[in-house]
């Protein structure tokens, strides 16, 4: 059986990661003997499969809802016992047809060809009996396949993570490899956006949570949200989810002004916020005592947002599950919709964030720092000041939307266009490398200290009086996502933000391959220098110890090279 080698080195048994396998309805053994016929597919600059419709693009509602869908009809099985990949599907394939499967360390994710399948497979599946351990009786899609013929357990392969971001130092090696700075920005999205198998792993762990909600919320649905769908989310992200209620039946039944009308009796409560804590808090509690693979749990239910969080050992994600945070599901919709209208999107904003967790301005932990959500928005932002534009402003995305698009939550318009075929974009040709080069330089010299970001408008606003860094939440308009950024933090952004600018403007060309023929050392340059250790730091330092200036000055040497390059530039240009 012959895996697919766009994973590297093999492992001790066939159950490492592999691209997704595509199997007809026929008989598994036949598609084993034609194993040249497999589709082994990997998804190219967008994140999530999306089909082209008549119009060139999917709605988020439609992959969703065919993620779901895909997601209802699949298992995932823990393989603790070594067997070959042949008998492992000939004995799955009793059950039923399979469609698609994978692999990803000692995890196989199977998906049947419909729902009758997993019923099937349940009846031939046994209750474990574990010594003197007795078994929680919840029955799950999270499986174990035993080899109960002679192994060697020597051989038995361990889970890694094949989910994960190639090192920094791998990459910085590859993108000098690359022979121009497009190149350089489309090869880092390529090796960090998440993988067709990552996305379907997603949607299935909220498919086997909503087992676990299902018997108290029949009519329920978990969706993932942010990063998962957006379009711009990174190998290793952690896994939000949402619990949508809004779909139970009998909220909008209408009372007849006579006669007999029957309705639920259900617990009260006073507020909303109350109702969603309880709910999150019961679930939560079912989780951590009957779902497999569920640890490390912990209810915040007194957050803004209440969530529950708990890390899924099988698939290695990190989660946050919410319930009735609807606004969060509609900016993940504006920011899907924002990376399918051009392809610039994704790839400047994949850099951006890479770039800014190279330099330390955005981490993994809550601080002071800018977060990822800013950071996108930032460059949303800065592509719609572009001219001409290269993406239109959320004002004029509602001002396409029709009657069905109209949404309003909590007293917040979230209402925008859904129809892809009513957008015209504007022609702009600017290259990747023109604009990350614009990106550096209009941050460089944004006035920060007087005026707001704002991508609804598309325009910079008088920001209020009080946080050094402002950018307007597209929906919750009193809101500024940026809060929790400090002024220390604001002017280190600003800071790298000048020294890339010279940096990149510095070293735009590839090194000729006869400059790097035979040298062990590769040549940094393009990118892959904006990914080293920021050069300012011991500047600051000095200046962090001296205290006779503020930070800006600091960085006048960078702000005078620009002037004077850009200076020569004009005179060449002249001539």
């Amino acid at each position: 059986m012959r895996i697919s080698p766009s994973f590297g080195s093999a492992m001790a048994s066939f159950f490492k990661m592999c691209r997704l396998h595509t199997i007809g309805r026929g008989s598994v053994v036949k598609c084993l003997q034609k194993v040249d016929t497999f589709l082994h597919r990997n998804i190219g600059t967008n994140v999530v499969a999306v089909q082209e419709e008549k119009n060139g693009f999917k709605s988020l509602y439609a992959v969703q809802a065919e993620r779901q869908e895909q997601a209802e009809r699949s298992v995932l099985i823990s393989c603790h016992s070594m067997t070959n990949e042949k008998r492992f599907l000939e004995y799955l394939a009793n059950y039923g047809d399979i469609q698609k499967y994978f692999f990803y360390g000692i995890y196989a994710v199977v998906e049947f060809a419909n729902k009758e399948s997993i019923a099937s497979l349940f009846e031939g599946t046994a209750i474990p009996s574990i010594g003197t351990e007795s078994m929680m009786p919840f029955k799950s899609r999270l499986l174990s396949m035993r080899n109960l013929d002679s192994v060697d357990l020597r051989n038995q392969p361990k889970k890694h993570l094949a989910q994960q971001s190639i090192p920094i130092n791998e990459l910085i090696q590859r993108l000098s490899k690359e022979e121009s700075i497009d190149q350089q920005i489309t090869s880092l999205t390529e090796a960090h956006q998440l993988t067709e198998e990552s996305c379907r792993l997603r949607f299935l762990v909220c498919s086997l949570l909503k087992d676990i909600v299902a018997p108290f919320f029949p009519e329920c649905t978990i969706k993932p949200f942010g990063s998962s769908v957006n379009g711009f989310g990174k190998l290793g992200c952690d896994l939000d989810m949402f619990l949508d209620l809004d779909g139970i039946s009998g909220k909008n039944a209408t009372m007849p002004k006579s006669g007999l009308f029957l309705e639920y009796q259900m617990k009260a409560a006073k507020s909303e916020r109350i109702v969603t804590q309880n709910i999150l808090s019961g679930i939560g509690t079912c989780m951590d005592l009957f779902g497999p693979g569920c640890v490390g749990l912990h209810k915040i239910l007194d957050a803004r947002c209440p969530l529950v969080r708990f890390t899924h050992q099988p698939s290695g994600f990190q989660c946050d599950l919410t319930a009735n945070n609807r606004v969060a599901m509609k900016s993940t919709e504006l920011l899907y919709l924002y990376g399918e209208l051009d392809p610039r999107v994704r790839h400047l904003v994949f850099t951006v964030r890479c770039w800014a967790q190279a330099q330390g301005i955005t981490k993994s932990i809550p601080g002071a720092w800018i977060s990822n959500f800013s950071l996108t928005v930032m460059v949303l932002f800065f592509l719609q000041r572009r001219n001409p534009p290269i993406i239109p402003t959320l004002e004029h995305l509602r001002d396409l939307a029709g009657p069905e698009d109209k949404s309003v939550i909590e007293d917040n318009d979230c209402t925008f266009v859904s129809d892809f075929s009513k957008i015209q974009l504007e022609s702009n040709t600017e290259t990747l490398e023109q604009l990350l080069c614009e990106f550096f330089e209009f941050y460089a010299s944004f006035s920060f200290k007087t005026l707001s970001i704002n991508i609804r408008k598309g325009r910079e606003q008088n920001k209020p009086v009080g946080d050094p860094l402002h950018i307007q939440n597209p929906f919750e308009t009193t809101l500024n996502v940026s809060k929790n950024v400090n002024t220390t933090q604001l002017g280190r952004f600003v800071a790298l933000c000048q020294e890339s600018s010279w940096l990149i403007q510095q070293n735009k060309t590839a090194p000729s391959r006869g400059d790097t023929e035979g040298k062990a050392t590769i040549t940094l340059w393009g990118v892959s220098n904006l990914l080293l250790p920021s050069q300012i730091e011991e500047v600051k330092r000095k200046q962090n110890s001296s205290k006779k200036q503020k930070f800006e000055p600091t960085n006048q040497w960078i702000k005078d090279m620009l002037k004077s390059m850009k200076a020569t530039n004009n005179q060449q240009n002249q001539s």
